[in-house]
């Protein structure tokens, strides 16, 4: 770190007496989000603690004998990022703990984000999806990393309106993988009943088809939902 840059952001006004804090329920998306990130990691962290290659739920390509460590790297790396994405945006941690807002925001970049997504520059140019899903794994993974990067710039160079719109973007695509594992179930749904015809009855160009809608649609969907949430209108204050 540059020696006298301050990362601390702008002191928070306290609120005035008698001015009543925002309760918990009125933020309704703070504790599903919470919930939902719990069961996400439950679920997909199990094959890749074990360390063992036949757990896999990414088959292997051929020739990249190293590729189930990549993944586990990419996983792991890529749940500290959640977790640290989570701590990042929850407002009671913010308001009460700056001191862990802060220190978490620096393993979410430099424990989580940058190692996860050099791990996913590698596994998504190898990924045995076919070519659609690559260049989606690709470019999602050059945009993590470069939201992310330019957020922390931001706030070494104390502009922290800037690296607030930074991270919201990095948090999109954190949290993207969530919806990726959404839009799978409902793509082959869908297009199962076309094996026969649209894919000449090739259960590799099926699963590579909705390999590659999930994965387009989950970061460009969580993208432009968070480019349209920060060019939202404030709403008008209250008069009470």
């Amino acid at each position: 770190m540059t020696a006298g840059t301050d990362l601390r952001p702008p002191r928070v006004k306290p609120a005035q007496p008698g001015e009543p804090r925002r309760p918990w329920w009125r933020r309704p998306w703070v504790g599903p989000l919470g919930l939902v990130v719990v069961a996400f990691l439950a679920y997909s962290l199990p094959p890749y603690l074990a360390f063992d290659p036949a757990q896999s739920r990414v088959p292997a390509p051929e020739g990249f004998a190293a590729h189930y460590w990549f993944l586990v790297a990419h996983v792991l790396f890529g749940s500290i990022a959640m977790i640290g994405a989570l701590v990042q945006v929850w407002p009671w941690v913010r308001r009460r703990f700056p001191q862990v807002h802060r220190y978490a925001g620096r393993a979410y970049v430099f424990a989580g984000v940058i190692p996860s997504g050099v791990m996913a520059l590698t596994i998504g140019a190898a990924s045995p999806f076919g070519p659609a899903t690559r260049a989606s794994d690709v470019m999602l993974a050059v945009l993590w990393l470069g939201v992310t990067w330019a957020g922390w710039r931001a706030a070494r160079e104390r502009r922290f309106g800037d690296h607030r719109r930074w991270m919201v973007r990095s948090f999109a695509l954190t949290m993207s993988i969530i919806l990726n594992r959404l839009i799978s179930p409902i793509a082959i749904i869908v297009l199962e009943p076309q094996i026969g015809s649209t894919f000449g009855g090739s259960e590799v160009a099926f699963m590579q088809s909705v390999a590659a809608i999930a994965a387009w649609v989950s970061w460009t969907v969580a993208l432009i939902g968070a480019q349209l949430w920060l060019d939202r209108k404030p709403k008008a204050l209250s008069p009470r």
